[in-house]
């Protein structure tokens, strides 16, 4: 049986509606595709405490978290993540990419243009049938 692993995603805007996107480095599973930087949750840890450490790890900065956008669950060849993704909002610094290959901001409507990990695409999907 696959091993069902909690994950969170961070949906950070800045000033000019523009998304964080994080490009996966090679050495990470699924290299070279987008996400919403984040990771596993804890024991014990809430969403909104796993998303500000997260960040924190792997982005050098610090988020508020606001609120939970989706709850996705995509099963891959070898595991099933639950990824729930949240809007957050940098209080403090400013991302650097420590884990990651790339960092760019980018403009909803141009989101779908990235080659996504497969259990993002649902909250970008959504991001994007939300832009006004």
């Amino acid at each position: 049986m696959k091993k069902i692993v909690k994950v969170v995603g961070a949906i950070i805007e800045n000033e000019h509606n523009e998304v964080l996107c994080a490009l996966r480095s090679t050495k990470m599973t699924l290299p070279n595709l987008w996400e919403f930087p984040g990771g596993k949750i804890e024991q014990g840890e809430s969403i909104a405490d796993a998303i500000v450490r997260e960040i924190k790890e792997e982005l050098n900065c610090d988020v508020e978290f606001i609120n939970i956008f989706n709850d996705n669950t995509h099963e891959y060849e070898n595991s099933i993540v639950n990824l729930i993704t949240a809007k957050c909002k940098i209080v403090d610094g400013h991302p650097v990419a420590d884990e990651h290959a790339k960092l760019i901001w980018l403009n909803k409507e141009n989101l779908l243009s990235l080659n996504w990990a497969p259990a993002d695409i649902p909250a970008v999907k959504l991001l994007v049938s939300k832009i006004k």
